[in-house]
């Protein structure tokens, strides 16, 4: 829950730090769910923008951002270098994710990218292969459900001029500064619950 919930925050703070980002998420939302209901998982298969989004900020932001170590089980090369059996790897995903010979302006925040073919291939917030994390099916589709919820069903604003994006310690990398937003219900919403009742 740590990891979805700071995957969360730094999605949010993004979107708020690029309101083009937002209106163009709120608009995918309005435009493919409507204003009559609310959304639901089977929704996000039909959001591409908003996955967009949230895997940008896994690149951006990853949650554990060393993966797990590895241990080699027999000798090998890794980069060039000689790994003997039993050295432990440590895998530097956020380096990774940044790394401009990887991405085209990596430390822009930029959710189009992933529209480009192979781009998503190139994003490893879980780790790769038979040691990848098992929860990220299940992160993927709470992290799209909740952001998209809240894009949906809320009007949001900044307090000040820019959500600081500086990063905090630990091995979730969190914000350094929680973040701190103005949001009130959309019309519709309210329109939603009030016939719901």
């Amino acid at each position: 829950t740590d990891t979805s919930a700071v995957t969360l925050e730094w999605a949010l703070s993004n979107v708020l730090n690029h309101p083009d980002v937002l209106n163009k998420a709120r608009d995918e939302i309005d435009r493919k769910i409507g204003l009559d209901r609310l959304m639901d998982e089977s929704d996000i298969s039909n959001l591409p923008y908003l996955q967009n989004i949230v895997s940008e900020t896994l690149r951006l932001y990853p949650a554990a951002p060393m993966l797990l170590p590895h241990v080699a089980s027999e000798d090998c090369k890794v980069a060039g270098y000689d790994m003997p059996r039993g050295t432990i790897l440590l895998t530097n995903v956020w380096a990774i994710h940044r790394d401009p010979q990887l991405w085209d302006d990596p430390m822009s925040f930029k959710p189009e990218r992933f529209e480009k073919e192979g781009e998503a291939q190139k994003l490893m917030p879980f780790g790769l292969g038979r040691r990848a994390c098992p929860g990220s099916g299940l992160a993927h589709r709470l992290i799209n459900l909740t952001l998209g919820s809240l894009i949906q069903c809320l009007e949001w604003e900044k307090i000040g001029e820019e959500v600081d994006m500086s990063e905090g310690k630990g091995v979730t990398m969190p914000k350094a500064k929680p973040l701190e937003a103005m949001c009130r219900a959309r019309p519709s919403v309210v329109k939603i619950f009030n016939e719901s009742v």
